[in-house]
């Protein structure tokens, strides 16, 4: 998929685990994993909002587009 997730380099950045992101954000580890690793196929704007107020970060530090081929 050309849209990447990078949570989990937000989380390092922050020192921060995935349950406690899970617990600020009010989503389950589990939904969080879903999206840390690329599986997730749509994001609410609530859940996004609330991944960069806990993250103090924007929406493109959290998510960026890549090509998928040659063009």
């Amino acid at each position: 998929m050309p849209i990447v997730v990078d949570v989990d380099v937000m989380l390092a950045k922050r020192k921060m685990s995935v349950g406690e992101l899970a617990e600020r954000v009010g989503i389950t580890p589990a939904n969080l994993a879903v999206l840390k690793n690329g599986r997730a196929k749509a994001v609410r704007f609530t859940t996004l909002a609330a991944l960069c107020e806990a993250l103090a970060c924007q929406p493109g530090d959290l998510l960026r587009w890549e090509p998928e081929g040659p063009p």
